[in-house]
């Protein structure tokens, strides 16, 4: 059990490392993958809505320390991504490796929007707009390219027997 926790510390952490120095830079029409939220989905897919939930949550609460946008908007976003994929997965009877990739993507979709309209909400200028909408696309296209690795890094830390299909 400790070494699982270890295991997803060594992810959370991996992953915020990655998305803020690497992935910062490589921005397609205004977006960058959103790693935290692509793991999300998998813990989501793996461990159902409310692991999902809780995961997105907290590793949204680590990445929040990196933004610039209000503290608690990621975990917002994530946490909701997490329940809404692990609630949608359960109810699937066909699940491939595709299915993971689409997740990732549908995942962006709703982490975006989340993302953008609380984000709106509060009164962070320009969150409401066209152009956010070409970011949420962008981005969660991103999200799928991303998936495979990142799916496969999170069955590696919750150690989960969906890890035997790769």
């Amino acid at each position: 059990m400790m070494q699982r926790r270890l295991r997803v510390l060594l992810l959370v952490f991996s992953l915020v490392i990655l998305q803020t120095t690497i992935f910062t830079h490589l921005h397609v029409f205004g977006a960058i993958p959103d790693l935290l939220l692509v793991a999300t989905v998998a813990v989501a897919y793996n461990q159902g809505p409310q692991a999902g939930a809780l995961f997105g949550f907290f590793s949204g609460l680590v990445l929040d320390f990196f933004l610039v946008s209000p503290f608690g908007l990621s975990a917002i976003s994530n946490s909701v991504t997490g329940w809404a994929i692990g609630t949608f997965q359960a109810g699937m009877a066909f699940q491939t490796r595709r299915t993971q990739v689409f997740l990732a993507a549908l995942g962006g979709v709703i982490g975006g929007t989340v993302f953008m309209v609380v984000g709106g909400v509060v009164g962070v200028a320009g969150y409401l707009s066209l152009y956010s909408v070409q970011v949420i696309v962008a981005g969660s296209i991103w999200d799928a390219v991303v998936s495979v690795p990142i799916f496969m890094f999170v069955h590696w830390a919750l150690m989960t027997e969906r890890l035997r299909r790769y």
